[in-house]
């Protein structure tokens, strides 16, 4: 028997309806997939996080640089920050005698929270 052509070619076009619908499905698949890659927002804190990472490093740079370089605390008053290291070397060898190292630290801590004198008016 000899099939018959209509029912062949209505079994085509069945075929080509399913391949046309499953070719659209997945073309809107990929171009969704594409959308959501291309439009997706950073997270909201991603921003904040680098900001404070960064801020992090600065805060951590200075530190070093604090504890390891001589500067000036105060000029006016003659107060110097040393690096740690020296620091804790002087205190090892103050303390030896710790009457003076007490009567020392205490003449530097006033001298460092003096206030300063107060300039003279020439009006009185």
């Amino acid at each position: 028997m000899n099939p018959d052509p209509r029912s062949i070619l209505a079994q085509g076009r069945n075929v080509a309806w399913m391949i046309g619908v499953a070719g659209t499905l997945a073309i809107m698949a990929i171009l969704v997939a594409l959308l959501l890659r291309t439009t997706r927002p950073e997270d909201l804190d991603a921003a904040r996080t680098r900001e404070r990472l960064r801020f992090r490093e600065e805060v951590r740079a200075a530190d070093a640089q604090a504890l390891s370089r001589y500067a000036w605390r105060d000029e006016a008053k003659g107060l110097v920050r040393i690096p740690i290291e020296r620091a804790m070397e002087m205190v090892i060898r103050e303390w030896q005698d710790p009457a003076a190292a007490r009567s020392n630290l205490i003449a530097r801590v006033e001298a460092a929270t003096a206030p300063p004198p107060e300039p003279e008016n020439p009006y009185e």
